[in-house]
């Protein structure tokens, strides 16, 4: 591992189950001399990506307000992705969340438009929160669309947890269930990530086919089971191609999907 990214991996500590940290405690956590981790805190003390708090710990930093301020103003896919979101809570009256894959190791919530009657959950829900990477429609589907070397080596890396989530007990069976999911193109859940919550999702492509999100519309459990799955995979369809087209084209008015 570099310095550049050793001095960030400190950040990667932080939840919000630990938000506050002892400089010895992140020493011991990343296995950094007393030395270089004083220094390397120091480090991102000096560019706001840390700070003191109360008898020398340390917590995150505003600079990562400003950070999350400037994606919103300039991520392609989040500025295509936000009308068209809005448009989608307000056809379904269910909320909707766009969801990422970061480095083959995170799957995170980006952005969301909550209905204007929210699902109440056991879980706060909001942007920047992790998902597990085995569970949820948004994690299974952005999995899908990994090359199967980058699949291989999650698995080979998770296979425990893979197992334990029911996705296959072998290389073989888990990359059969990524291939039928990608062959749909579509998934639907109840209870899955939360015993409340109900999701049906699809892929969000960029102009070049790349996959760069997943497209979640949240309701309870009871009410996706009862949805025309058929139905439903077109209005989420429809909305992940004007999300393409508004990244290809920012300014235009995003056009209907053309008939499959």
């Amino acid at each position: 591992m570099s310095s550049p990214a050793k001095v960030l991996s400190i950040l990667s500590l932080f939840s919000s189950e630990h938000p506050v940290w002892q400089p010895d405690e992140i020493c011991h956590a990343l296995h950094f001399t007393r030395a270089t981790g004083y220094r390397y805190m120091k480090e991102l003390v000096d560019f706001g990506l840390l700070k003191k708090v109360a008898a020398g710990n340390y917590a995150l930093g505003a600079r990562i307000i400003e950070l999350d301020y400037q994606l919103r103003q300039s991520d392609p896919v989040l500025l295509a992705a936000d009308a068209i979101m809005h448009e989608l809570s307000t056809k379904t009256d269910r909320e909707v969340v766009l969801t990422v894959l970061i480095n083959r190791k995170q799957i995170i919530d980006i952005h969301r438009v909550h209905a204007l009657k929210p699902i109440t959950t056991s879980v706060a829900r909001s942007r920047g929160r992790q998902r597990p990477m085995f569970r949820s429609g948004g994690s299974k589907i952005l999995l899908s669309w990994l090359p199967r070397h980058q699949q291989r080596q999650i698995y080979l890396t998770h296979a425990a947890e893979i197992m334990a989530h029911r996705m296959g007990a072998s290389w073989e069976e888990f990359r059969m269930q990524l291939d039928q999911v990608k062959k749909s193109g579509f998934y639907m859940s109840w209870g899955e990530l939360e015993p409340n919550l109900g999701a049906a999702v699809v892929p969000v492509f960029s102009p070049e086919g790349d996959n760069v999100a997943a497209l979640n519309l949240l309701d309870s459990p009871e009410n996706i089971q009862k949805t025309d799955p058929v139905k439903i995979k077109q209005v989420l369809e429809e909305a992940a191609w004007k999300i393409r087209q508004r990244q290809a084209y920012p300014a235009a008015q995003p056009q209907g999907a053309p008939a499959s």
